[in-house]
């Protein structure tokens, strides 16, 4: 019986690691491409969910060389939401709070739209902050109440600033 049973064991257990060995890493997915005036821009593209179940695209980019500018983008569907500006964005994570900086307007593209269905913010004074990948919510009075963003996102947020382009 000892024997049947180690015979059973051993298959399960040398399949156990090759998948374990098999599976890469996590990796961030962040993509870089040039815009239409051939700047380079790197960016982080997740879909995600509030409370109530409304999905949102969720875009944190940043423009130019290292260093360059961060941006977070939050898209709702145009005629189901009408983003007011300005109307900052509240992040919560633990007890760690920040307010981004609604900076709507001073994209010409997102401020002559007029289904008004995306709003950006600066992301740079979260990412100063962030010493780690730790789940955050996201807060837009008037718009969601509660947007959770998992860790992996945050990691690809977190890899922006260094990225290559």
């Amino acid at each position: 019986m000892k024997s049947l049973l180690s015979l059973l064991l051993a298959p399960l257990l040398a399949l156990g690691l090759w998948l374990s060995l098999a599976t890469p890493p996590a990796q961030a997915l962040v993509h870089a491409h040039n815009d239409e005036n051939g700047t380079p821009v790197v960016r982080s593209l997740e879909s995600l969910r509030d409370l109530d179940y409304q999905s949102w695209q969720v875009v944190a980019y940043r423009e130019g060389p290292p260093g360059g500018p961060l941006k977070l983008r939050i898209v709702g569907y145009p005629g189901k939401v009408r983003l007011d500006h300005p109307t900052s964005l509240q992040v919560r994570s633990g007890h760690f709070r920040w307010e981004l900086a609604d900076v709507t307007l001073a994209n010409p593209q997102l401020a002559g739209d007029g289904r008004a269905a995306a709003a950006e913010f600066d992301l740079a004074p979260l990412l100063a902050d962030l010493r780690q990948d730790r789940p955050l919510r996201l807060v837009l009075p008037g718009v969601f109440v509660e947007l959770p963003v998992p860790p992996f996102v945050v990691a690809e947020w977190r890899s922006l600033p260094s990225a290559a382009g």
